[in-house]
């Protein structure tokens, strides 16, 4: 075995998922837990607002193999543009562990840009330690099949001469792409909500899309084996000049086309009449993203809310803890400019 093959051996591997919002990464990330074989990981959560619901719903799912204190938050802003100030701390606080993780699996945020997390494990401090595994991109096959984006440039133009108010560049697509750009493994999530013939179409359109040999791999609910997703081997801080990004030469990139609302919510007594009203709130407010959870009144679980767009699910998902305040949350995520009085209004009805 050679000085390199050794190193990457010694070295803690490091799994970064990725992908727009609700595509399903938090699900994703609950399936490998369950199929972990026993195996010591710990998640480095980003989150996109003020309160950490997606961690709320990780440390809820009561795997052995992913204790408590194996589980950090990161609520400051986007990670990729954070790296210094809040990844690396977390880093070394997980390497601190007794015993040490043996996989690391890095939620990022909706809007971030997995390149410059991967740059970051380029790092001596890092280099030394961790390497990237692999780079997961988890996309919402429903969306991309309602049009909500368009990876071939010649399509994305006959779309702007239809309709003026297509702007092809739109941040969004920008953020999509980077993040099939810089993926290792492409997970094509709820294929239940597509016929077949559109699945292969956009597989087909994704992997048209990618300079390299990336497999596209199809998924319900995120429900793909942990054996499947970890171990991939795929050494990515060593060819990351090899994944285009749309930002390879800007030092930074800009979110402010968007803004996260938290927001209170009393008990209800029916889970169906509260989802209608999150779907009017989605409709009238353009919202791109809901989660959180909410008391039901005489059930002793927690319901879980998650939507995109106009698209909910729910579930009750654990008992609520003895003392714990049953207080409901959401964070709402939209285009600049959410109007929280007036969905907070719709919320009460």
């Amino acid at each position: 075995m050679n000085d390199l093959s050794h190193s990457r051996l010694s070295r803690i591997p490091a799994t970064i998922v990725t992908g727009f919002l609700g595509a399903g990464k938090t699900t994703l990330i609950r399936h490998i837990l369950a199929s972990a074989g026993g195996r010591r990981l710990a998640l480095i959560i980003n989150e996109f607002g003020d309160i950490g619901v997606d961690g709320d719903i990780l440390k809820g799912c009561g795997e052995v193999d992913c204790a408590e204190d194996s589980i950090i938050e990161l609520a400051n802003g986007c990670i990729c543009c954070t790296v210094a100030d809040d990844f690396l701390p977390a880093i070394e606080r997980l390497l601190a562990l007794d015993p040490p993780p043996e996989h690391i699996i890095i939620e990022t945020s909706g809007l971030a840009l997995p390149k410059p997390l991967v740059k970051a494990f380029d790092w001596p401090g890092v280099r030394a330690r961790l390497t990237v595994d692999g780079v997961i991109a988890v996309v919402d096959g429903a969306a991309v099949a309602d049009g909500r984006f368009v990876d071939d440039p010649e399509k994305l133009a006959l779309q702007r001469q239809a309709d003026p108010s297509i702007d092809h560049d739109n941040p969004l697509e920008e953020v999509f792409e980077d993040q099939l750009l810089c993926a290792d493994l492409i997970v094509l999530n709820k294929i239940d909500l597509i016929a077949a013939p559109e699945q292969a179409r956009i597989a087909s359109d994704i992997k048209a899309l990618l300079p390299r040999a990336t497999k596209v791999i199809a998924s319900q609910q995120g429900r793909i084996d942990a054996r499947v997703l970890l171990g991939l081997g795929a050494a990515a801080e060593d060819d990351v000049s090899n994944r285009r990004s749309h930002h390879d030469e800007e030092a930074e990139h800009d979110h402010d086309d968007f803004e996260s609302l938290i927001m209170e919510v009393d008990a209800i007594d029916e889970a169906a009449p509260f989802i209608r009203r999150l779907e009017a709130v989605a409709e009238a407010h353009d919202v791109l993203r809901i989660k959180g959870f909410v008391e039901a009144r005489g059930k002793p679980m927690r319901l879980l809310v998650q939507g995109v767009g106009n698209r909910f699910q729910h579930s009750f998902d654990r008992p609520w803890e003895s003392g714990e305040a049953r207080c409901g949350r959401l964070v709402i995520i939209g285009k600049k400019g959410l109007d929280a009085a007036a969905i907070k209004r719709m919320l009460e009805r």
